[in-house]
């Protein structure tokens, strides 16, 4: 049975398509208006909110709770203090990454995590008698992602907190009445916030969030506009830059925290200082040099993208729809040396940049690799270079004001 979430009933009342997708079940957004485009620029440019109430919420509470926390996901938790959140994984022993979430600890025996997956059941079996409660709180809350160079503006006269709230802080306030959660977090690239309602006042807050929104051009976007915002900013994403390692049918297609581009998270683990389920495997893959991948950003060589497509008699294409297949990747002695997982064009950028991985050799900024096309039914290759990530990254998703 396919559900909706909380702010279903008033936002599918704006969506001119009623175009969706299933998310965890749950009826999903592709796009609001005929064009995608439209609601990306409105997070980059004004402000624009997305429901992410599918993703699952746990609650871990007790004495034990930072430390059997800490004994499961590969971020050192040791500094996150109470009102303070951090995005992490967890692994398999086997240091493959399973997925990711932000833990948000609200005081000194209580956290929540949020995941793309369930795993309550997962969560319980690595207890070991720690003194922790564990409940899955999904239902409870519903989740409003309010993103754009205007949120804070937004909604400063409902949640003050956001003016003073720094980058992966969060506070307990109320809005229109109804206790909230609110968090400087978001999977946009840019300056955010996260509303955590109680489901049953979803309405209430939601209504108020857009009639607050209105002068600033607010408008809902969907999972279409939200691909390219994550693109640009470098976040990967569960089902096409890794797979959950338990479901994945070989190591072809599982990848450690390091090589998807996330070893700055290993604090700790060469020297064996920190353990966490699947730290001796990486610590040997950070001490033998074993990593098969490095993430990098991709560049497209804008002239040689034009030239090919005129050559051909066509338009250069500008496309921001991210493609739904990888794309090879060749050396100059046309040997293959990595793929590219997430591609599209930017329009803040005005170039087509894309997410990949290569071997480790070739992930200096400004390598130039070869990226595979295809254009009237045959494959073409097109110059590329690498880049450092996010290939957007703009000084508000992290200032101060």
């Amino acid at each position: 049975m396919i559900r909706t979430t909380p702010f279903h009933a008033r936002l599918t009342e704006l969506n001119d398509q009623q175009l969706y997708t299933h998310w965890s079940g749950y009826l999903s957004a592709l796009r609001f208006s005929h064009a995608p485009k439209h609601e990306y620029f409105a997070v980059r440019n004004a402000v624009g909110i997305f429901d992410s109430s599918p993703l699952f919420k746990y609650r871990i509470t007790g004495p034990d709770a930072m430390d059997f926390l800490s004994g499961i996901v590969v971020r050192d938790l040791g500094a996150l203090r109470p009102g303070r959140a951090a995005y992490t994984f967890w692994c398999d022993d086997r240091g493959f990454v399973m997925e990711d979430g932000v833990v948000f600890r609200h005081s000194d025996n209580e956290l929540v995590m949020t995941a793309a997956r369930p795993m309550l059941s997962w969560l319980e079996s690595h207890r070991y008698g720690a003194r922790v409660e564990l409940e899955d709180v999904s239902d409870d809350y519903a989740l409003l992602a309010v993103q754009g160079l205007r949120s804070r503006d937004a909604l400063a006269g409902l949640v003050p907190e956001v003016t003073e709230l720094p980058y992966f802080g969060l506070a307990e306030s109320k809005l229109a009445n109804v206790p909230v959660t609110v968090s400087r977090t978001g999977y946009t690239g840019d300056l955010g916030f996260e509303l955590t309602v109680p489901s049953a006042d979803a309405l209430t807050v939601l209504d108020a969030v857009l009639e607050a929104g209105r002068p600033h051009g607010m408008r809902p976007f969907g999972e279409e506009a939200l691909m390219t915002l994550r693109i640009e900013a470098g976040l990967p994403l569960t089902g096409v830059e890794w797979h959950d390692s338990r479901t994945a049918w070989t190591d072809h297609d599982r990848v450690t925290p390091k090589e998807l581009g996330q070893g700055w998270m290993l604090k700790g683990v060469r020297d064996g200082s920190r353990r966490f389920i699947g730290s001796e495997a990486i610590r040997r893959e950070l001490v033998d040099g074993t990593s098969r991948w490095a993430t990098t950003g991709i560049v497209v060589d804008w002239a040689a993208w034009d030239r090919l497509h005129r050559d051909a008699g066509e338009l250069p294409t500008k496309d921001e729809q991210a493609l739904g297949w990888e794309q090879w990747l060749r050396d100059e002695d046309d040997e293959q040396v990595g793929y590219v997982t997430s591609f599209c064009y930017s329009p803040v950028l005005q170039r087509h940049i894309g997410l990949a991985r290569v071997r480790p050799d070739l992930a200096t900024p400004g390598t130039t690799l070869h990226m595979e096309t295809t254009m009237h039914h045959s494959t073409h290759m097109v110059a590329v270079s690498t880049a450092a990530l996010p290939l957007f990254n703009p000084a508000r998703k992290t200032a101060k004001s």
